[in-house]
């Protein structure tokens, strides 16, 4: 079911590169040989960068449309370069949760469901790509299924620090 579903990669090291508060021009030409590959090989014809901060304006209705299960007529492509989210994928065994951070690329197919939560930190800033230049449009499937899952990140940076 998972090598269908999604396909999560370790990317690139994202080391510093651009500043923590590059524009988001600069992020793309930073990673514009990646970002031409990825183009090439799948399909994509524009990128831009999202930039979601707990200063964000209207966060909150922001979040809302992302932490619905929905899904897309285009493959929706995020290549992380700081903070940390979790996308939760729903295939026919049921639902798996992928918590991405910095240097993650992360490919969620075209027609499959799915939604997203921000982690505790509520900072991601990632590299999206597109198929169709006017970008993806969310097709909600009014389940709900998504209101059965808590949104828990996990990894290096939630663990206690051994000695």
């Amino acid at each position: 079911m998972l090598e269908d579903l999604w396909r999560r990669l370790r990317a690139v090291d994202t080391g510093p590169r651009v500043g923590v508060d590059a524009p988001a021009e600069h992020v793309l030409n930073a990673y514009g040989k990646e970002i031409n590959d990825l183009k090439t090989r799948g399909g994509y014809v524009t990128a831009d960068v999202i930039d979601v901060t707990p200063e964000t304006p209207a966060l909150e209705a922001m979040l809302a449309k992302f932490d619905r299960e929905h899904w897309h007529d285009e493959d929706e492509v995020r290549f992380v370069i700081s903070g940390h989210g979790l996308f939760h994928i729903h295939g026919d065994d049921g639902v798996v949760a992928i918590q991405v951070e910095a240097g993650d690329l992360i490919r969620v197919p075209r027609g499959t469901k799915h939604w997203f939560n921000l982690c505790g930190d509520r900072r991601i800033r990632a590299i999206r790509l597109f198929q169709d230049a006017s970008g993806w449009t969310p097709h909600y499937t009014e389940s709900k299924v998504d209101r059965n899952y808590q949104p828990v990140c996990l990894g290096p940076s939630y663990l206690p620090q051994r000695v």
